[in-house]
């Protein structure tokens, strides 16, 4: 009996956050200095080799560890910022929220017999 590698098709959801993820990634390699964002193509995106990429640039292998490296390193910050940035004030406790639980627990208290309020 042969084994099967069905995959379940992502859900819309998934499709969307995906889709959304990758024009973040694609937006923020674009934000890289040219001589960063060249080697990080070339290296992640063509999959070539650090020799490949220094003969096609025409640096040293070194200069285009160094360039993958901090470009890596300044996509990981930015990418970081947008995540705080896009989670900051997500659960605030304050405002017209905050007054409907704060209401919510004294009613709950004041329903209590009087030996249990204390």
């Amino acid at each position: 009996m042969a084994a099967t590698t069905e995959t379940k098709p992502e859900t819309p959801e998934k499709e969307a956050m995906r889709a959304q993820m990758r024009r973040l990634l694609e937006r923020e390699i674009d934000g890289l200095p040219v001589a960063f964002r060249t080697v990080f193509i070339m290296r992640e995106v063509e999959d070539m080799t650090v020799e490949e990429t220094a003969e096609c640039l025409d640096v040293p292998a070194a200069t285009v560890r160094t360039r993958h490296f901090r470009a890596k390193s300044q996509l990981r910050e930015s990418l970081a910022k947008q995540l705080d940035f896009a989670t900051e004030g997500t659960f605030d406790f304050l405002g017209a929220r905050c007054e409907r639980i704060v209401a919510g627990v004294l009613a709950r208290i004041d329903s209590l017999p009087g030996e249990l309020k204390s």
